[in-house]
């Protein structure tokens, strides 16, 4: 390992991480019974420009009056270019509230933009004596930003997570594709030509480049990289294949734009039992080889190091903090809504 030290952020289980438009308040409720690992209540992209006033009340009001288990509860505030970025951060953490976790900045193209919300959200937080700290998500989706990526990654001690937006991203860069996170037909290679002349065609990753870039600089920042959506979800089967190979790259989680996308997410970013049962051998192996002295010890005809049961308790911790959501994910599970600020003074007059 090089001598720089890597702090990696607070665990968490973020498998899926479902999208909820703050104009639909009626869905919290829902959300928060659902089994998504993280909600993303959404004032930018799924709010049309008028509604963002009330969605932004929406949202404090849901944060103070639903309860949301032990959920992660994030919320996608509106980009720096507008003129509703600053007011989504001072009204929620001054009227929100406690219960909010992180603070998604969408379209961020340099370190400045990380460190202009950083400052105003420690602002905020000193002024209403904000005992939980806000963290920070960052979503990739441009050029720019992808370009910027390492600065961007370690533009601020509050970050937690990188996202890859797709949609964004592709119109920054001018691609020919509409594909929200998906493959696309004319992004192929062809193999030579056979005896007769045939040749096959073979489908290519248009997002590898991008999402390998994202995820290299979440981990040398020690950050989670997450992937984004992914636009069809009236196709499962493309979405646990897009998944899978976000998950094969490194991704922790991806986003859910619909409710039937969260149990897919959940699905494949959960390590297969085969691989949690290894894992837990190799760091019963290794407790066992330390104990006698050795620095590696042999498994299954393959070696065993330092390397190796770091991956391993990983692993553990991981399956350990998916079996005690599952198990708070009782069926028929109903949320407790406490009444809200205003039922609560007409009660006491």
């Amino acid at each position: 390992m090089s001598f720089t030290a890597v702090h990696p952020a607070p665990l968490r289980l973020c498998r899926s991480q479902l999208f909820v438009p703050c104009n639909r308040p009626a869905l919290f409720e829902k959300a928060a019974s659902g089994p998504a690992d993280v909600l993303s209540l959404d004032l930018e992209d799924s709010v049309a420009p008028d509604d963002k006033p009330q969605a932004r009340l929406n949202l404090i009001q849901g944060l103070r009056d639903v309860d949301f288990g032990d959920k992660a509860i994030s919320v996608r505030i509106n980009g720096l270019d507008t003129a509703w970025c600053y007011r989504d951060i001072i009204d929620i953490l001054e009227q929100g509230g406690e219960r909010l976790d992180l603070i998604m900045i969408p379209k961020v193209g340099t370190a400045a933009d990380v460190y202009a919300i950083d400052m105003l959200v420690t602002q905020v937080e000193m002024a209403v004596g904000r005992k939980k700290p806000i963290r920070l998500e960052v979503l990739i989706e441009s050029a720019m930003g992808l370009e910027n990526i390492d600065k961007i990654a370690g533009a601020s001690p509050r970050l937690d997570a990188l996202h890859f937006g797709a949609a964004d991203f592709a119109a920054s860069m001018g691609m020919r594709t509409t594909n929200i996170g998906g493959p696309n037909p004319d992004y192929v290679i062809l193999t030579d030509p056979d005896e007769e002349g045939s040749r096959q065609s073979h489908w290519q990753d248009v997002w590898h480049y991008p999402m390998m870039r994202m995820v290299a600089a979440a981990r040398m920042h020690g950050l989670r990289p997450i992937d984004g959506p992914f636009g069809n979800y009236g196709d499962p089967e493309g979405f646990k294949a897009q998944s899978r190979r976000s998950a094969i790259m490194g991704c922790e989680g991806k986003w859910a734009i619909h409710p039937s996308q969260v149990a897919l997410a959940n699905e494949i970013f959960t390590p297969p039992a085969e691989e949690v049962a290894k894992a837990q051998r190799i760091v019963r192996e290794m407790k066992k080889g330390h104990g006698a002295g050795m620095g590696a010890v042999a498994l299954d005809g393959g070696l065993i190091d330092a390397a190796s049961i770091k991956q391993a308790e990983g692993i553990v911790r991981q399956m350990r903090m998916i079996r005690a959501a599952e198990k708070a994910q009782k069926p028929g599970k109903s949320v407790k809504v406490p009444p809200s600020r205003k039922t609560r003074k007409s009660k006491a007059k």
